[in-house]
């Protein structure tokens, strides 16, 4: 093949030009190789990345259902009065025992100096009736010994003069009437022989003396008998009195036997000593624990927190009257706190206790790790102030979600602070 070339402007339209070969046209689609394998290379990365997320995911539940949670201690007056200073501010850090506000002690100290003397009255009055117990048993005894004594004697009294009394009765009025019996014969013959002598004397036959000694005789012998009779008299007067003698000593006897049981009456009021010192040992415990209570009263006028933490919601001002239980302000401890989030049941299948988890807190944009530490008992709507009752009206089938108590590691406060009611994510490594 020959090509002619001319030099020359004027010729230039005559040079001849090589043919053009024609051009090859590039496959579309599929049926390029390149796309075909940018095609192949995606879908492979496509997969690795689809695989990654499965088995990333395929044991993780999470929920945006979640808060943190934390102990929220409200602060109440235990007593009634008029708040004499208030020593926190909203927010403030406070610490465990630290006082937060004063109520005016002066009507407590008041209340308190009263039970005191009270309990000064109440231990004087014991401390008395305790003395009287001792003294009063050791009267009762000696009065049921001197009863006992007198019964004894009124006793022996009886038998001394029943004996007297049989004696006078027998012995002495036997005495008597034989004295009298004796005495009459003797009369009797001195009358007779006075009688013999007459006679004779006027016949001279005996001499005047020989009767006036006959007469004398007769006279005595007269006599001795009035005198046995007296005597038989007295004897039988000494036998009623003797009698009497007798009754007397019995009626002394009841009148012992009287005293006797009057005596053991009296330990009665051993008993009954016994039971007002009791009463009044009591009355002491009872005014004893009137102090304490005053006292505690007393100490209720500082309200001090009962925890580490901040002192929130203030509600009470220098000067307020407050009630008793009136709430006053709130002390939450940021360092006690955890999560609760709240699954859907059916993402509970493999969840339990000690199981890994990780909470994202909106607030920072962070994920603080954890674990779990329970599950709830029930779900949110049984526990709720309105649990739903599905016997009435049309139920609806709705997917429940059941609180899950997620305990965090220990955050240091420079990194975060974890406020309950901050919303958070909450995911739980189930495998």
């Amino acid at each position: 093949m020959s090509i002619a070339i001319e030099v020359g402007l004027e010729n230039g339209t005559r040079v001849p030009i090589f043919p053009e070969e024609p051009k090859k046209e590039t496959p579309k689609g599929f049926a390029n190789p390149r796309v075909r394998q940018m095609l192949a290379a995606g879908a492979i990365v496509v997969l690795a990345i689809v695989t990654a997320l499965f088995l990333y995911y395929r044991n993780r539940e999470s929920t945006d259902d979640a808060q943190v949670d934390g102990h929220i201690t409200p602060i109440a007056a235990k007593i009634s009065g008029r708040v004499a200073e208030v020593l926190v501010t909203d927010n403030q850090a406070v610490r465990a025992g630290q006082v937060l506000l004063k109520i005016d002690p002066r009507d407590y100290q008041a209340a308190l100096d009263q039970a005191q003397a009270a309990l000064d009255v109440a231990e004087s009055d014991a401390q008395s009736a305790g003395a009287d117990v001792p003294r009063t048993r050791e009267d009762v005894s000696s009065g049921n010994s001197n009863a006992d004594a007198q019964l004894l004697g009124a006793e022996a009294d009886v038998d001394r003069a029943e004996t007297m009394y049989a004696q006078a009765k027998t012995a002495d009025l036997a005495y008597a009437q034989a004295n009298i019996d004796k005495s009459r014969a003797n009369a009797e013959l001195g009358k007779a022989d006075l009688a013999r002598y007459l006679p004779l004397m006027e016949k001279g036959e005996i001499s005047k003396q020989q009767y006036d000694a006959a007469k004398a005789n007769a006279d005595a012998t007269a006599s001795a008998l009035q005198a046995d009779q007296e005597k038989l008299i007295q004897a039988q007067r000494n036998v009623d009195v003797a009698k009497a003698q007798v009754e007397a000593a019995k009626a002394r006897v009841q009148q012992a036997r009287a005293g006797i049981v009057s005596a053991r009456a009296g330990s009665n009021q051993v008993t009954m000593r016994t039971a007002d010192a009791r009463s009044k040992v009591a009355k002491v415990e009872q005014a004893r624990a009137a102090v304490e209570a005053a006292k505690l009263n007393l100490s209720y006028t500082e309200v001090v927190a009962p925890v580490d933490g901040v002192a929130t919601h203030k509600q009470v001002e220098a000067g307020q009257i407050v009630q008793l239980g009136q709430g006053l302000l709130v002390v939450v401890p940021l360092e006690d706190v955890w999560v609760t989030a709240n699954f859907k049941e059916t993402q509970l299948r493999g969840m339990k206790a000690g199981q890994k988890a990780e909470v994202k807190v909106d607030t920072y944009g962070r994920t603080f790790s954890g674990h779990v530490d329970s599950i709830a008992g029930a779900t949110g709507s049984v526990l709720s102030l309105l649990p739903p009752e599905n016997a009435t009206g049309n139920y609806v089938k709705v997917v429940q979600r059941v609180p899950v108590k997620i305990v965090l590691d220990p955050i240091s406060q420079n990194v975060a602070i974890l406020r309950p009611g901050m919303n958070v994510d909450a995911t739980v490594v189930t495998e």
